[in-house]
């Protein structure tokens, strides 16, 4: 497995070259938080050869949006959902951005370290 840095105006430009040289199959969309900012990867496999590359993006906490991949990839509707509202990365150009889990209005997204969980939230363990 290889992994690749990508600059954000660099992405849709390196994913629509792989995937016409033969890296077809979106396995991954995800992100990590490091607090001083986030690492979001594309793991991408080509089917022939059997292999994956990540290639990770590096965004600032004041600065967390993307350029959808939808057009290359249909795949990524929903890891791009998951990845907006987790992560609170914003997706620009999405064309139907609707909501993938809930709507988590005022609050940290819940994979964020700056989330934090307290008594306000309820749990399935809560009575109604």
């Amino acid at each position: 497995m290889v992994k690749l840095k990508v600059d954000r105006d660099a992405l849709l430009g390196t994913i629509s070259k792989m995937k016409s040289e033969g890296w077809e199959f979106l396995v991954k969309i995800t992100a990590v938080d490091y607090k001083d900012h986030v690492d979001v990867l594309y793991i991408i496999r080509d089917l022939a050869k059997s292999k994956d590359e990540i290639l990770e993006v590096t965004l600032q906490p004041t600065d967390l949006w993307l350029p959808t991949i939808f057009n290359i990839h249909q795949s990524a509707d929903w890891y791009e959902r998951e990845l907006s509202e987790m992560f609170g990365v914003e997706i620009k150009g999405r064309l139907v951005p609707r909501l993938f889990l809930e709507k988590w209005d005022g609050i940290d997204p819940p994979l964020r370290k700056s989330f934090v969980w307290d008594s306000t939230y309820r749990t399935s363990d809560d009575k109604q």
